[in-house]
């Protein structure tokens, strides 16, 4: 007797959040409200809550690339989405390994300087220049991302063009500037994609919800689960950032601290 037939294939590449809000756990969460199949390699785990992070231990790169390839070789993959990749080490892993994929990539260069001493934190920074940015469909940085890529402090619309364009000179596709943090905009947030050529900007009200974390996760997710099913570029951010605006706004209190936006808004 046959099955029915798979949902679109989504495969993030990220680390563990033991409080479910953000990373791997954030990312099937948005994976499978938004209809496809999510799968994932985890490359480290962290001991965190709502207050924070208490500890991180880095999955050594033979564990990354057999767990990606297992999942490759044998089920498939539509999009991937890459998040924490905290070492030089695992950004290079990680980008050879999409270098052999065909399927579109969001990278979320997060974490890039988190953890780990200077060093460290400064070798992973050119490593996703060099190798991971490269490999890119969309590339998905925030306002502090930016400047740690960059150096370009963004506090401006024209900023924001500024930054997209100095991030595509990394070798992306798309950059999808994030601009949640501009504090220009109070009562709005505002993000830029643009491929260098074609420009789509995306407003949402700011919603006066602490209530945010795994926000830049879920949308790099989002997007992915949007490029796995077919859609194009602007079309699968536009979705995403809808559902991404959704989630903040139905973001619960969690613990003592910063609870997570809500992944299943649209079922609740």
């Amino acid at each position: 007797m046959s099955g029915a037939a798979a949902p679109a294939l989504c495969l993030t590449v990220a680390g563990s959040d033991s409080g479910g809000g953000a990373g791997i756990q954030a990312d099937l969460k948005t994976m499978q409200a938004l209809g496809v199949h999510g799968m994932s390699v985890l490359t480290a785990v962290t001991a965190q809550n709502s207050l924070g992070v208490r500890g991180v231990w880095e999955l050594p790169a033979e564990a990354v690339t057999a767990q990606y390839r297992a999942v490759v070789d044998d089920i498939g993959v539509q999009a991937v989405k890459t998040g924490m990749l905290s070492s030089a080490t695992l950004v290079e892993t990680v980008a050879g390994l999409l270098a052999g994929t065909t399927a579109p990539a969001v990278v979320d260069p997060v974490g890039v300087s988190k953890h780990g001493d200077a060093l460290l934190a400064a070798s992973a920074l050119e490593a996703v220049r060099r190798e991971l940015l490269p490999r890119a469909t969309v590339a998905t940085p925030n306002l502090d991302e930016v400047a740690q890529l960059t150096g370009l402090l963004v506090e401006t619309e024209d900023d924001m063009r500024r930054a997209a364009d100095a991030v595509l000179g990394y070798g992306p596709r798309w950059a999808l500037i994030k601009g949640g943090h501009l504090a220009a905009h109070g009562n709005e947030a505002v993000d830029l994609l643009t491929d260098g050529s074609e420009e789509l900007w995306l407003r949402a009200p700011r919603h006066d919800n602490r209530h945010t974390h795994g926000t830049g996760c879920t949308l790099a997710s989002a997007i992915a689960a949007g490029l796995a099913k077919g859609l194009s570029v602007p079309e699968a951010v536009t979705d995403a950032k809808e559902y991404v605006t959704g989630a903040i706004a139905a973001g619960y209190r969690l613990g003592a601290g910063i609870g997570p936006v809500d992944h299943a808004w649209r079922q609740r």
